[in-house]
Parts: C-alpha cells; sequence; structure tokens
C-alpha cells in the first residue's frame, strides 16, 4: 500500500518515479514482463559483455602491476635492467636479416646493420632472401659491395620459401658461426650500438633473449600511422615491462632482439606450424626455465605499413599466429609446473584475440538489446549496461593514454586527439581478425603473407617532394578483401542504430554505437578506395606540376618580350 501511495504522489514527476522505482522491491510490476525471444537476445548479450568487461579488467591490472613495480621517479626508458657482468672476451654474433620482395628497403636495412659497432673478427651478418622480384639483385649487388669494403656479410637466397621466415631462419642458422643471434626485419634500422648494450646480459648464464623497444620512422605520417603507434607503445611500455619485472612470459616480437644459439637449440628450433613463430620459440624456451630480459631504453627504429588493408593484413596474420600459438603451447603451459600467475597471464595473452569474434555478436546483439533494455526501464542499463561497458572500453583509454604519458610526459596529451581512432580502429579490425581466428581454430594453414614497406623518407630525397598519405611510389599494394564491402554494410547498419538510439533519446547508447560505425565503415571505406584516392593524388599533382611548368614557361616568354 505505501508504494502504490508512493506512485500516485510520484505520477507527475519522473525523477521521483526514477527513485521510487528503485527502492521499490519489484520496479517493473506491471510495466515489464520477460518473454523467450528476450532472453534468447539477453544471455549471450550480457555474457559476452561480461567476458569483455574481464579482458578490460585485466587490462588495468596490467597497468597496476606496471605501476607497483617500477622504480619512483624513473620513466619506462631510465628504469632498465642491468647486466650481471661485461665479457672480457666478446662472444661471436651473426646478425640474421631475413627480407621477402622489399625492393624499398632492402637496402637501407644492409647498410644499417654494417655499420652496427662490433669487432669484425666477431661478426657475421646474413642476408636470408627468400625474395622473387628485383629485391633479389638489389640485396645481391649490397651485400657484395659491403663485403668488398671489408664487412663479414654474406648473401642466402632460397628458390622455395618453405616455412616462409622461420624457415629461412631456421636454414640460415645451419650456416650461422654465433653463439648468439641478432634478427632485425627489412624494415628495421638498429642503432649502432646496438650489440655493446645488449650483449653483456648474456654473461648470466641463464638468459636467452634480450628484446629492445620498436620506435617509428613515420610515427607522423598519418593519422592511421599515428594509431598504430600508440597501439604499439601500449604493449611495449605496459605488457613487456610488466610481464618482465613480476617474472610472466613474456614474446619475443620477432625483430630488433638478440638470441642465445642454444636457448633456440633447446626449445626446439624455429618451427612454422604457426604465423607467429616468435611467440611461438619464446614460450617453448621460457618453458624450459630460460629467462628473457627486456630494454625499454634501447629503441630500434622500424617503418609502420601506411596502408589501411595492409595495416589489416598485418593485425590478421598476429591474430591467427597468437591462436595457433595458443592451440599448441597453452595446454603444456597449463600442465607445466610454472606458478599459477604465469599460467594465469599466459591463458590471458594466447586467448585475448577471442574477443573479436565476441565483438562482433555484441555489436550485432546491441540494437536488439537496446530496444529491450529501452521497454525494462533506462536506469537499468545505468547500473548495470554502462559499468560493463566502461569496464571494457574506459580500460582502452586509461592503457593507451597512460602509456603515452609514460613515454611523452612533456608531450602526451597531444595524443587524445586520436583516442576516438583508436577506439574505432579496434572496432573496424574485428571482421577481418575473427576471419583468421576462425581460421586458425579450424586449423586451416594459410601464407605467411609480409607487410610491404616504403622507405618514404628515401623517397621524398629522390623525388624532391614531400611523400603524403595519398602518394608515394608502391608495387605492393594489398588488394581490399571482399570483408570490406561487409565492413561497409555494418557501418550502414549501425549508422541506423545510432538513429534510433537518438530518436529514443538513449544518448549514452549513441555514443558508444557511433564508434561501430567510424569504425566499420572508417576501414571499409578506405580499404576498398585507398588505391583510387593515390591515384587520383598522383594525377592531380601531375596536373599541377604540368600547370606549374607551363606558368614558368610562359613568365620567361613574358620577360623576353
Amino acid at each position: 500500500m505505501p508504494n502504490h501511495f508512493a506512485m500516485m504522489l510520484a505520477a507527475e514527476n519522473p525523477v521521483l518515479i526514477f527513485i521510487t522505482r528503485i527502492f521499490t522491491p519489484d520496479p517493473f510490476q506491471g510495466i515489464y514482463k520477460p518473454n523467450s525471444f528476450d532472453l534468447f537476445v539477453l544471455v549471450p548479450y550480457f555474457t559476452i559483455l561480461i567476458i569483455l568487461a574481464i579482458l578490460g579488467v585485466h587490462r588495468y591490472y596490467m597497468m597496476y602491476l606496471y605501476y607497483r613495480n617500477r622504480t619512483p621517479r624513473l620513466s619506462p626508458i631510465q628504469d632498465v635492467p642491468v647486466p650481471l657482468g661485461k665479457f672480457s672476451d666478446l662472444p661471436r654474433v651473426t646478425i640474421q636479416l631475413p627480407i621477402f620482395n622489399e625492393r624499398y628497403v632492402a637496402e637501407r636495412m644492409i647498410e644499417e646493420a654494417c655499420k652496427i659497432e662490433y669487432p669484425s673478427e666477431r661478426l657475421d651478418i646474413q642476408v636470408l632472401d627468400d625474395s622473387t622480384d628485383e629485391t633479389a639483385a638489389l640485396a645481391r649487388d649490397c651485400v657484395e659491395r659491403y663485403a668488398a669494403l671489408g664487412h663479414p656479410i654474406t648473401y642466402l637466397h632460397r628458390t622455395n620459401r618453405e616455412g616462409y621466415k622461420a624457415g629461412a631462419l631456421a636454414e640460415g642458422l645451419l650456416q650461422a658461426k654465433g653463439e648468439f643471434v641478432a634478427i632485425f626485419d627489412a624494415d628495421f634500422l638498429p642503432p649502432a650500438d646496438f650489440l655493446a648494450r645488449t650483449i653483456d646480459h648474456f654473461t648470466d648464464p641463464k638468459v636467452a633473449l634480450v628484446q629492445t623497444r620498436w620506435t617509428y620512422l613515420n610515427r607522423h605520417f598519418s593519422w592511421l600511422t599515428e594509431v598504430q603507434a600508440i597501439l604499439l607503445d601500449g604493449h611495449f611500455v605496459y605488457e613487456h615491462i610488466a610481464r618482465t619485472k613480476t617474472g610472466r612470459f613474456f614474446n619475443f616480437n620477432g625483430t630488433a632482439g638478440i638470441w642465445r644459439r642454444v636457448a633456440i637449440d633447446q626449445a626446439g628450433g624455429w618451427e612454422h606450424d604457426t604465423l607467429t613463430e616468435d611467440a611461438d620459440l619464446s614460450y617453448r624456451a621460457q618453458l624450459l626455465g630460460w629467462k628473457f630480459v627486456y630494454r625499454p631504453d634501447i629503441e630500434c627504429l622500424s617503418e609502420l605499413p601506411v596502408e589501411m588493408n595492409a595495416f589489416k593484413t598485418q593485425q590478421a596474420r598476429w591474430a591467427k599466429g597468437l591462436i595457433q600459438v595458443g592451440m599448441k603451447i597453452l595446454p603444456r603451459v597449463l600442465r607445466s609446473d610454472a606458478p599459477r600467475h604465469v599460467k594465469t597471464e599466459a591463458f590471458y595473452h594466447m586467448t585475448a584475440n577471442l574477443s573479436y569474434p565476441l565483438m562482433i555478436v555484441l555489436a550485432l546483439l546491441s540494437f536488439p538489446a537496446m530496444i529491450i533494455r529501452f521497454y525494462q526501464g533506462w536506469f537499468q542499463m545505468l547500473y548495470i549496461d554502462l559499468p560493463l561497458m566502461a569496464a571494457a572500453t574506459l580500460s582502452v583509454s586509461a592503457f593507451y593514454m597512460g602509456s603515452q604519458r609514460e613515454l611523452f610526459p612533456d608531450d602526451w596529451k597531444r595524443s587524445f586527439r586520436y583516442l576516438p581512432l583508436i577506439l574505432a580502429t579496434g572496432v573496424g579490425l574485428t571482421l577481418t581478425n575473427s576471419w583468421a581466428v576462425f581460421e586458425a581454430l579450424m586449423g586451416k594453414q594459410s601464407e605467411f603473407v609480409r607487410t610491404p614497406k616504403y622507405s618514404l623518407e628515401a623517397q621524398r630525397n629522390q623525388t624532391g617532394r614531400s611523400v603524403g598519405p595519398r602518394f608515394f611510389r608502391n608495387v605492393y599494394r594489398k588488394r581490399a578483401h571482399w570483408v570490406a564491402m561487409l565492413e561497409v554494410a555494418l557501418g550502414v547498419y549501425f549508422l541506423y542504430t545510432v538513429y534510433f538510439a537518438i530518436a529514443s533519446a538513449n544518448y549514452a547508447t549513441a555514443f558508444f554505437l557511433s564508434l561501430f560505425v567510424l569504425g566499420y565503415l572508417g576501414t571499409g571505406l578506405i580499404s576498398l578506395f585507398q588505391g583510387r584516392w593515390d591515384r587520383w593524388s598522383e594525377a592531380v599533382t601531375s596536373v599541377a606540376a604540368s600547370i606549374q611548368n607551363a606558368a614558368r614557361f610562359a613568365l620567361r616568354l613574358f620577360h623576353r618580350a
């Protein structure tokens, strides 16, 4: 009876209605009755939302581990491990440079490798070339030129691509002379003192790997490269440092690192049954008790993908490869005698990409769930849906913006302008990465598709003009996958859901769903039309140059007259 009287008093006041419903034992009596369709939508909706929220909480936990274990008042590039001692007699080192059809960056990579400061009698450099285009001739000529100058460099070319990068590295090891093996991908520029700053860590006989931090030549090239740099910074700051400082397993990143040769051999060598051979070998070695060292203060310059299709291909390869490694290695990790916190982190690491198909299902369910939740009462969404969404999405913002503050304390706030694009890009990757995850789960093997790089700075120096996001030489352009059409369709679908949310005054949900519009519609359209934009830009640039030349010619005639 008191509840009935309170409802009568609040009949004309929506605020009182809201308060009354909160404190009424059954706030939905006479308002909403659940049915089987609602349960069919809401059960998977909340299940997925809870899983994604747990993954979000894990990001917060990695940040907690990072801050708890860092040295106060020191930045990530100051708080670094110190070698146990120094080699009195420097060991022999082999540098491996695997390449495949990298005409734009192959010579630059070889030149930079030859600048590394180390006694030449203790060093040998291998160019492991699987190229099938003019890269082979360019690389061979460059190697011969530097060999003639006295550099200990050799050129090894395979006529088949068996095992892809892992196969090339394994074949190179058969001829390697070094006790330690440094590896650099084609687009990486190692600092001259790379070996001088890393080699002494191996005075500890338990150390198998020293990994260094990636930095980027073309970080400010476009919004896409800015977003990629921020995403990778989060990985190299919070994840790597938190894992290594707390004794958890972390993985070699495939490049910009140096291995102990015996650790590679004991772990079973390079295997090519996954697309991320680096993570595979990393876990196998650490399960044997080998230690890894991370040096965030040693920066290795690299080049980020500048095309959406190339970026998506790279991310799909990483997503598929890590799921493959999980299926192969995770049972072994869980059966091992490693501590529970190590096993738990390995589980999170190797299964994290399962979130991509879950995000697609959540996205498709969001529209019917929004309608159902609207009839249940918006205050339910405020107290249930919103905290779960916040745990799933705000953790992304904190994770990546926090890493920028750690790396760039004086200039980190400029990264905020890219935050909506970071969130939207994560959404836009869900289709291609989900397809890759399903292929991995079904056991489908696929080709190792390398990510093309273009040495944009060199192109600018050669052509004498600025090389911007819409103009650069490119013979390796990736074609748009059919998934791009589906991305556009999903973008249109979410555009309608945003309209519906605004029309029903559900503004918080509308903001959340707008990220799906930007993510799907943006990545889909850019994937479909990036090649045309480049050709149009080139045509416009050519026409502008012709007009400029004609104007100069006319002015010269005028002055002569």
